[in-house]
Protein backbone atom coordinates (compact mmCIF):
# COMPACT_ATOMS: atom_id res chain seq x y z
CA UNK A 1 0.00 0.00 0.00
CA UNK A 2 2.85 2.30 0.76
CA UNK A 3 4.77 1.43 -2.11
CA UNK A 4 1.28 1.87 -4.66
CA UNK A 5 0.42 5.45 -2.91
CA UNK A 6 4.31 6.80 -3.37
CA UNK A 7 4.60 5.92 -6.83
CA UNK A 8 0.83 7.25 -7.83
CA UNK A 9 2.18 10.53 -6.19
CA UNK A 10 5.01 10.67 -7.74
CA UNK A 11 3.49 10.37 -11.10
CA UNK A 12 0.75 13.22 -10.68
CA UNK A 13 3.38 15.36 -9.33
CA UNK A 14 5.78 14.49 -13.19
CA UNK A 15 8.42 13.52 -10.74
CA UNK A 16 10.54 10.05 -11.30
CA UNK A 17 12.00 8.66 -8.23
CA UNK A 18 15.78 8.35 -8.47
CA UNK A 19 17.42 4.70 -8.94
CA UNK A 20 18.28 4.42 -4.86
CA UNK A 21 14.57 5.66 -4.22
CA UNK A 22 13.57 2.51 -6.34
CA UNK A 23 15.78 -0.19 -4.96
CA UNK A 24 14.24 1.54 -1.11
CA UNK A 25 11.05 1.18 -2.12
CA UNK A 26 11.37 -2.38 -3.43
CA UNK A 27 13.25 -3.14 -0.32
CA UNK A 28 10.39 -1.27 2.05
CA UNK A 29 7.91 -3.49 0.05
CA UNK A 30 9.68 -6.59 -0.09
CA UNK A 31 9.87 -6.29 3.97
CA UNK A 32 6.01 -6.27 4.05
CA UNK A 33 5.89 -8.96 2.37
CA UNK A 34 5.34 -12.33 4.35
CA UNK A 35 9.27 -13.56 4.32
CA UNK A 36 12.41 -14.77 6.27
CA UNK A 37 14.07 -11.59 5.94
CA UNK A 38 16.62 -10.09 3.37
CA UNK A 39 19.90 -9.66 3.51
CA UNK A 40 20.05 -5.21 4.33
CA UNK A 41 22.97 -5.24 1.51
CA UNK A 42 21.25 -7.19 -0.77
CA UNK A 43 19.75 -3.70 -2.88
CA UNK A 44 23.16 -2.75 -3.46
CA UNK A 45 24.54 -5.78 -4.85
CA UNK A 46 21.39 -6.00 -6.77
CA UNK A 47 21.69 -2.38 -8.68
CA UNK A 48 25.28 -3.13 -8.85
CA UNK A 49 24.66 -6.23 -11.11
CA UNK A 50 21.64 -4.57 -12.90
CA UNK A 51 24.45 -1.34 -13.52
CA UNK A 52 26.35 -4.43 -15.38
CA UNK A 53 23.67 -5.78 -17.10
CA UNK A 54 22.07 -2.37 -17.89
CA UNK A 55 26.21 -1.87 -19.43
CA UNK A 56 25.74 -4.59 -22.02
CA UNK A 57 21.88 -4.16 -23.58
CA UNK A 58 20.57 -0.87 -22.56
CA UNK A 59 20.24 2.00 -24.24
CA UNK A 60 21.41 5.65 -24.96
CA UNK A 61 17.58 6.69 -23.87
CA UNK A 62 17.98 4.33 -20.72
CA UNK A 63 20.34 6.38 -18.69
CA UNK A 64 20.80 8.09 -15.13
CA UNK A 65 21.68 11.43 -14.92
CA UNK A 66 24.61 13.38 -12.25
CA UNK A 67 20.94 14.13 -9.78
CA UNK A 68 20.04 10.35 -10.06
CA UNK A 69 16.83 10.53 -11.90
CA UNK A 70 16.01 7.48 -13.83
CA UNK A 71 14.25 8.39 -16.83
CA UNK A 72 11.63 6.20 -18.09
CA UNK A 73 9.32 6.46 -21.10
CA UNK A 74 5.65 6.23 -20.73
CA UNK A 75 3.76 3.62 -23.15
CA UNK A 76 1.57 6.36 -24.98
CA UNK A 77 4.76 7.72 -25.80
CA UNK A 78 6.23 4.56 -27.34
CA UNK A 79 3.38 4.08 -29.39
CA UNK A 80 3.06 7.30 -30.71
CA UNK A 81 7.41 7.17 -31.38
CA UNK A 82 6.77 3.75 -32.98
CA UNK A 83 3.86 4.91 -34.82
CA UNK A 84 6.05 7.74 -36.14
CA UNK A 85 8.94 5.34 -37.18
CA UNK A 86 6.75 2.87 -39.17
CA UNK A 87 5.10 6.37 -41.08
CA UNK A 88 8.81 7.12 -42.03
CA UNK A 89 9.51 3.40 -42.77
CA UNK A 90 6.67 3.57 -45.14
CA UNK A 91 7.38 6.98 -47.26
CA UNK A 92 9.67 6.31 -50.30
CA UNK A 93 13.29 7.78 -49.44
CA UNK A 94 14.16 10.44 -51.59
CA UNK A 95 17.94 10.71 -50.65
CA UNK A 96 20.91 8.72 -50.35
CA UNK A 97 23.39 9.09 -47.22
CA UNK A 98 22.42 7.08 -44.19
CA UNK A 99 25.01 4.47 -44.45
CA UNK A 100 27.19 7.75 -42.83
CA UNK A 101 24.77 8.47 -40.21
CA UNK A 102 25.85 5.05 -38.86
CA UNK A 103 26.23 5.04 -34.98
CA UNK A 104 30.28 3.74 -34.20
CA UNK A 105 30.12 0.39 -33.54
CA UNK A 106 32.70 -0.48 -30.18
CA UNK A 107 34.66 -3.97 -30.63
CA UNK A 108 32.46 -6.37 -28.60
CA UNK A 109 35.53 -6.96 -26.01
CA UNK A 110 35.59 -3.05 -25.61
CA UNK A 111 32.13 -3.08 -24.33
CA UNK A 112 32.88 -5.94 -22.17
CA UNK A 113 35.44 -4.06 -20.42
CA UNK A 114 33.63 -0.98 -20.23
CA UNK A 115 30.95 -2.78 -18.73
CA UNK A 116 32.49 -4.77 -16.11
CA UNK A 117 34.53 -1.51 -15.09
CA UNK A 118 31.10 0.30 -14.57
CA UNK A 119 30.03 -2.77 -12.48
CA UNK A 120 32.38 -2.43 -10.07
CA UNK A 121 32.77 1.66 -10.03
CA UNK A 122 29.20 3.35 -10.96
CA UNK A 123 26.53 3.81 -8.49
CA UNK A 124 23.37 4.65 -8.23
CA UNK A 125 23.58 7.93 -9.05
CA UNK A 126 25.92 8.32 -11.63
CA UNK A 127 25.15 8.25 -15.36
CA UNK A 128 25.44 4.96 -17.39
CA UNK A 129 25.12 4.69 -20.74
CA UNK A 130 25.04 1.73 -22.82
CA UNK A 131 26.03 0.48 -26.60
CA UNK A 132 23.81 -2.78 -28.01
CA UNK A 133 19.96 -1.44 -28.15
CA UNK A 134 21.32 2.29 -29.33
CA UNK A 135 23.06 0.17 -32.26
CA UNK A 136 19.56 -1.57 -33.24
CA UNK A 137 17.65 1.53 -33.33
CA UNK A 138 20.28 3.53 -35.17
CA UNK A 139 20.92 1.21 -38.08
CA UNK A 140 18.25 1.95 -40.37
CA UNK A 141 16.07 -0.91 -42.11
CA UNK A 142 16.72 -1.94 -45.07
CA UNK A 143 12.64 -0.83 -46.01
CA UNK A 144 13.87 2.64 -44.94
CA UNK A 145 17.40 3.29 -47.26
CA UNK A 146 17.28 4.20 -50.86
CA UNK A 147 16.74 1.45 -53.45
CA UNK A 148 20.40 2.36 -54.20
CA UNK A 149 22.17 1.86 -50.70
CA UNK A 150 19.36 -1.27 -50.72
CA UNK A 151 21.09 -3.07 -53.84
CA UNK A 152 24.52 -1.83 -52.07
CA UNK A 153 23.80 -3.72 -48.75
CA UNK A 154 22.92 -7.04 -50.59
CA UNK A 155 25.74 -6.88 -53.33
CA UNK A 156 28.56 -6.10 -50.83
CA UNK A 157 27.32 -8.19 -47.94
CA UNK A 158 24.62 -11.05 -49.74
CA UNK A 159 21.08 -10.84 -49.43
CA UNK A 160 19.64 -10.87 -45.91
CA UNK A 161 22.97 -10.75 -44.44
CA UNK A 162 22.57 -7.25 -42.77
CA UNK A 163 19.24 -8.10 -41.40
CA UNK A 164 20.50 -10.97 -39.73
CA UNK A 165 23.45 -9.39 -38.42
CA UNK A 166 20.83 -6.72 -36.48
CA UNK A 167 18.90 -9.73 -35.54
CA UNK A 168 21.59 -11.42 -33.67
CA UNK A 169 22.70 -8.20 -31.93
CA UNK A 170 19.62 -7.90 -30.87
CA UNK A 171 18.73 -11.38 -29.18
CA UNK A 172 22.11 -10.95 -27.37
CA UNK A 173 21.06 -7.75 -25.82
CA UNK A 174 17.74 -9.87 -24.90
CA UNK A 175 19.58 -12.79 -23.04
CA UNK A 176 21.85 -10.24 -21.08
CA UNK A 177 18.75 -8.56 -20.51
CA UNK A 178 17.07 -11.94 -19.35
CA UNK A 179 20.14 -13.49 -17.52
CA UNK A 180 20.49 -9.82 -16.06
CA UNK A 181 17.19 -9.78 -14.47
CA UNK A 182 17.07 -13.40 -13.15
CA UNK A 183 19.92 -12.87 -10.70
CA UNK A 184 19.37 -9.32 -9.64
CA UNK A 185 16.20 -10.67 -8.21
CA UNK A 186 18.32 -13.49 -6.40
CA UNK A 187 20.95 -10.86 -5.05
CA UNK A 188 17.79 -9.19 -3.83
CA UNK A 189 16.38 -12.48 -2.33
CA UNK A 190 19.74 -13.26 -0.56
CA UNK A 191 19.44 -13.86 3.20
CA UNK A 192 23.20 -12.66 4.04
CA UNK A 193 26.10 -10.45 2.20
CA UNK A 194 27.91 -13.81 1.52
CA UNK A 195 25.27 -15.12 -0.05
CA UNK A 196 24.56 -12.07 -2.18
CA UNK A 197 27.88 -11.58 -2.95
CA UNK A 198 28.08 -15.27 -4.16
CA UNK A 199 24.97 -14.77 -6.34
CA UNK A 200 26.97 -11.59 -7.79
CA UNK A 201 29.46 -13.38 -8.67
CA UNK A 202 27.97 -16.10 -10.24
CA UNK A 203 26.00 -13.50 -12.00
CA UNK A 204 28.51 -11.49 -13.31
CA UNK A 205 30.22 -14.96 -14.65
CA UNK A 206 27.00 -16.02 -16.31
CA UNK A 207 26.58 -12.58 -18.15
CA UNK A 208 30.18 -13.22 -19.29
CA UNK A 209 29.82 -16.41 -20.98
CA UNK A 210 26.42 -15.38 -22.85
CA UNK A 211 28.43 -12.14 -23.84
CA UNK A 212 31.84 -14.18 -25.05
CA UNK A 213 29.13 -17.02 -26.54
CA UNK A 214 27.52 -14.65 -29.14
CA UNK A 215 30.24 -11.66 -29.53
CA UNK A 216 30.89 -11.63 -32.81
CA UNK A 217 27.70 -10.56 -33.63
CA UNK A 218 28.70 -7.57 -32.59
CA UNK A 219 32.14 -7.42 -34.54
CA UNK A 220 30.23 -8.93 -37.86
CA UNK A 221 28.10 -5.43 -37.15
CA UNK A 222 31.29 -3.37 -37.07
CA UNK A 223 32.39 -4.65 -40.04
CA UNK A 224 29.32 -3.59 -41.77
CA UNK A 225 29.77 -0.17 -40.41
CA UNK A 226 32.99 0.26 -41.08
CA UNK A 227 32.29 -1.13 -44.94
CA UNK A 228 28.93 1.07 -45.39
CA UNK A 229 30.59 4.28 -43.93
CA UNK A 230 33.56 3.98 -46.73
CA UNK A 231 31.12 3.29 -49.49
CA UNK A 232 31.29 6.81 -51.91
CA UNK A 233 28.58 9.16 -51.16
CA UNK A 234 26.39 10.39 -54.24
CA UNK A 235 24.49 13.47 -54.43
CA UNK A 236 21.32 12.84 -56.41
CA UNK A 237 21.24 16.98 -56.78
CA UNK A 238 24.37 16.77 -58.51
CA UNK A 239 24.74 15.78 -62.24
CA UNK A 240 26.87 12.58 -62.32
CA UNK A 241 28.27 10.98 -65.38
CA UNK A 242 28.12 7.46 -65.32
CA UNK A 243 30.76 5.11 -67.21
CA UNK A 244 29.72 2.11 -68.80
CA UNK A 245 31.13 -0.63 -70.79
CA UNK A 246 32.94 -4.01 -71.10
CA UNK A 247 36.18 -4.74 -67.94
CA UNK A 248 39.13 -3.14 -69.31
CA UNK A 249 37.92 -0.92 -72.14
CA UNK A 250 39.59 2.48 -70.84
CA UNK A 251 36.96 3.88 -68.48
CA UNK A 252 39.25 4.40 -65.26
CA UNK A 253 41.51 6.02 -67.41
CA UNK A 254 39.29 8.71 -69.01
CA UNK A 255 37.60 8.90 -65.22
CA UNK A 256 41.17 10.06 -64.37
CA UNK A 257 41.32 12.23 -67.61
CA UNK A 258 37.79 13.83 -67.03
CA UNK A 259 37.89 13.94 -63.08
CA UNK A 260 39.54 14.47 -59.56
CA UNK A 261 39.31 10.53 -59.31
CA UNK A 262 41.65 8.13 -59.58
CA UNK A 263 40.92 5.08 -59.77
CA UNK A 264 43.16 1.74 -60.07
CA UNK A 265 44.34 1.44 -63.49
CA UNK A 266 45.88 -1.90 -64.91
CA UNK A 267 45.48 -4.14 -68.22
CA UNK A 268 43.37 -7.16 -66.67
CA UNK A 269 39.76 -7.45 -66.40
CA UNK A 270 37.55 -5.94 -63.60
CA UNK A 271 40.55 -3.67 -62.49
CA UNK A 272 37.11 -1.59 -61.23
CA UNK A 273 36.17 -3.72 -57.57
CA UNK A 274 33.33 -1.23 -56.59
CA UNK A 275 32.02 2.40 -57.40
CA UNK A 276 34.42 4.77 -57.50
CA UNK A 277 33.95 8.92 -57.70
CA UNK A 278 35.58 11.54 -58.97
CA UNK A 279 34.31 15.10 -59.65
CA UNK A 280 34.35 17.98 -62.38
CA UNK A 281 34.47 21.68 -61.53
CA UNK A 282 34.24 23.75 -64.66
CA UNK A 283 33.25 27.44 -64.81
CA UNK A 284 31.93 26.93 -60.77
CA UNK A 285 29.84 24.02 -61.59
CA UNK A 286 30.48 20.96 -59.67
CA UNK A 287 29.61 17.59 -61.74
CA UNK A 288 29.86 14.24 -60.09
CA UNK A 289 31.50 11.20 -62.02
CA UNK A 290 31.43 7.07 -61.31
CA UNK A 291 33.84 4.72 -62.65
CA UNK A 292 31.95 1.40 -62.56
CA UNK A 293 32.96 -2.41 -62.76
CA UNK A 294 32.44 -3.81 -66.04
CA UNK A 295 29.97 -5.68 -67.55
CA UNK A 296 30.14 -8.79 -69.75
CA UNK A 297 27.80 -10.62 -72.57
CA UNK A 298 25.77 -12.72 -70.02
CA UNK A 299 21.90 -12.61 -68.65
CA UNK A 300 21.50 -10.88 -65.56
CA UNK A 301 20.72 -14.06 -63.55
CA UNK A 302 24.85 -15.08 -64.12
CA UNK A 303 26.63 -11.84 -64.13
CA UNK A 304 28.70 -11.33 -60.88
CA UNK A 305 27.96 -8.61 -57.73
CA UNK A 306 30.67 -6.17 -59.82
CA UNK A 307 28.13 -6.46 -62.74
CA UNK A 308 25.08 -5.81 -60.86
CA UNK A 309 26.36 -3.19 -59.05
CA UNK A 310 26.82 -1.64 -62.12
CA UNK A 311 23.56 -2.63 -63.18
CA UNK A 312 21.77 -0.65 -59.68
CA UNK A 313 23.67 2.78 -60.35
CA UNK A 314 22.10 2.80 -63.90
CA UNK A 315 18.75 1.35 -62.54
CA UNK A 316 18.22 3.70 -59.31
CA UNK A 317 20.62 6.82 -59.74
CA UNK A 318 19.67 10.11 -62.00
CA UNK A 319 22.93 9.84 -64.44
CA UNK A 320 23.76 10.64 -67.99
CA UNK A 321 26.18 7.65 -69.41
CA UNK A 322 29.70 7.62 -71.06
CA UNK A 323 29.35 4.59 -72.53
CA UNK A 324 32.91 2.90 -73.52
CA UNK A 325 33.52 0.65 -76.60
CA UNK A 326 37.30 -1.22 -77.46
CA UNK A 327 36.99 -2.11 -80.69
CA UNK A 328 40.85 -3.42 -80.49
CA UNK A 329 39.36 -6.64 -79.00
CA UNK A 330 42.59 -6.72 -76.27
CA UNK A 331 40.20 -5.88 -73.65
CA UNK A 332 39.44 -9.62 -73.72
CA UNK A 333 36.22 -8.79 -74.54
CA UNK A 334 35.57 -9.51 -78.47
CA UNK A 335 34.07 -6.16 -80.44
CA UNK A 336 30.90 -8.72 -81.05
CA UNK A 337 30.51 -9.25 -77.50
CA UNK A 338 30.90 -5.98 -76.63
CA UNK A 339 28.33 -4.81 -79.28
CA UNK A 340 25.56 -7.38 -77.71
CA UNK A 341 25.78 -5.89 -74.05
CA UNK A 342 25.66 -2.65 -75.60
CA UNK A 343 22.71 -2.83 -77.79
CA UNK A 344 20.68 -4.80 -74.57
CA UNK A 345 22.12 -1.99 -72.11
CA UNK A 346 20.76 0.66 -74.65
CA UNK A 347 17.36 -0.90 -75.39
CA UNK A 348 17.23 -1.03 -70.80
CA UNK A 349 18.50 2.54 -70.15
CA UNK A 350 18.17 4.48 -73.36
CA UNK A 351 16.49 7.01 -71.31
CA UNK A 352 19.60 8.20 -69.68
CA UNK A 353 21.33 11.26 -71.63
CA UNK A 354 24.12 8.90 -73.81
CA UNK A 355 26.79 9.77 -75.02
CA UNK A 356 29.47 6.77 -76.96
CA UNK A 357 32.88 6.73 -77.20
CA UNK A 358 35.53 4.77 -78.90
CA UNK A 359 38.68 4.36 -76.93
CA UNK A 360 42.32 3.09 -77.64
CA UNK A 361 42.10 4.01 -81.39
CA UNK A 362 46.12 4.40 -81.44
CA UNK A 363 45.68 0.72 -81.37
CA UNK A 364 43.47 0.63 -84.47
CA UNK A 365 43.75 0.68 -88.01
CA UNK A 366 42.04 3.17 -90.47
CA UNK A 367 38.74 1.80 -90.65
CA UNK A 368 37.32 0.41 -94.02
CA UNK A 369 34.09 -0.72 -95.58
CA UNK A 370 35.24 -4.25 -96.67
CA UNK A 371 32.79 -7.17 -96.64
CA UNK A 372 29.37 -5.22 -95.20
CA UNK A 373 26.33 -5.88 -97.36
CA UNK A 374 28.38 -8.75 -98.95
CA UNK A 375 26.27 -12.25 -97.84
CA UNK A 376 25.22 -11.20 -94.62
CA UNK A 377 22.05 -10.80 -93.19
CA UNK A 378 20.91 -7.55 -91.20
CA UNK A 379 22.23 -8.74 -87.94
CA UNK A 380 25.50 -9.87 -88.88
CA UNK A 381 26.03 -6.27 -91.21
CA UNK A 382 25.47 -4.26 -87.78
CA UNK A 383 28.05 -6.51 -86.19
CA UNK A 384 30.79 -6.19 -88.71
CA UNK A 385 29.19 -2.22 -88.93
CA UNK A 386 30.13 -1.86 -85.19
CA UNK A 387 33.71 -3.18 -85.78
CA UNK A 388 34.85 -1.10 -88.24
CA UNK A 389 32.88 2.29 -87.27
CA UNK A 390 31.50 1.98 -83.85
CA UNK A 391 28.38 2.77 -82.47
CA UNK A 392 26.82 6.45 -84.69
CA UNK A 393 28.06 9.35 -83.23
CA UNK A 394 30.60 7.89 -81.22
CA UNK A 395 33.74 10.50 -80.58
CA UNK A 396 36.69 8.73 -80.72
CA UNK A 397 39.87 9.15 -78.62
CA UNK A 398 42.97 8.27 -77.78
CA UNK A 399 44.72 8.52 -73.88
CA UNK A 400 48.14 7.94 -74.72
CA UNK A 401 48.30 10.17 -77.70
CA UNK A 402 45.66 12.95 -75.81
CA UNK A 403 43.58 12.82 -79.50
CA UNK A 404 39.90 13.78 -79.14
CA UNK A 405 40.21 14.30 -75.63
CA UNK A 406 39.29 18.37 -76.00
CA UNK A 407 36.43 17.35 -77.83
CA UNK A 408 34.95 14.77 -75.23
CA UNK A 409 35.42 16.81 -72.26
CA UNK A 410 33.29 19.78 -74.48
CA UNK A 411 30.50 17.05 -74.96
CA UNK A 412 31.10 15.71 -71.59
CA UNK A 413 30.43 19.23 -70.29
CA UNK A 414 27.29 19.30 -72.62
CA UNK A 415 25.48 16.50 -71.57
CA UNK A 416 26.20 17.87 -67.74
CA UNK A 417 24.68 20.92 -68.31
CA UNK A 418 21.77 18.79 -70.30
CA UNK A 419 21.38 16.48 -67.18
CA UNK A 420 21.37 19.68 -64.67
CA UNK A 421 18.01 20.98 -66.57
CA UNK A 422 16.57 17.65 -66.62
CA UNK A 423 16.98 17.34 -62.45
CA UNK A 424 15.86 21.21 -61.96
CA UNK A 425 12.87 20.04 -64.53
CA UNK A 426 12.19 16.86 -62.36
CA UNK A 427 12.31 19.18 -59.11
CA UNK A 428 9.49 21.43 -60.78
CA UNK A 429 7.11 18.37 -61.82
CA UNK A 430 5.57 17.31 -58.75
CA UNK A 431 4.35 21.39 -57.56
CA UNK A 432 2.99 21.57 -61.14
Amino acid sequence: MICCSRTISLLQNSRFPSLGKIFSIQTRRTNLLPSKGACPISSGHSASFRCLCCTLHSASGESIDHLGSSIHRYSGFENIKKSCMLDKTMQAPETVGAFQKLPMVMPAMDILSSAKRKARNVTATKGISCPLRMYIERFPKKQSLHPYERSLVDLTFGEGIYEEVLKRVDDLRKQLLCVGKQHASLCAQSLSKWEAEERLTEGFKRLEDVFELEKSAVDDLLYIAKTLRAMPVVNLEIPTLCLVGAPNVGKSSLVRILSTGKPEVCNYPFTTRGILMGHIVQNYERFQVTDTPGLLKRHDDDRNNLEKLTLAVLAHLPNAILYVHDLTGECGTSPADQFVTYMDIKRRFGHHLWLDVVSKIDLLQEPGVVGIGKNHDDEEDDVARYKTFGPNGAIWVSVKKETGIDELKCRVHELLISQTDRIRAQKLQPSQ
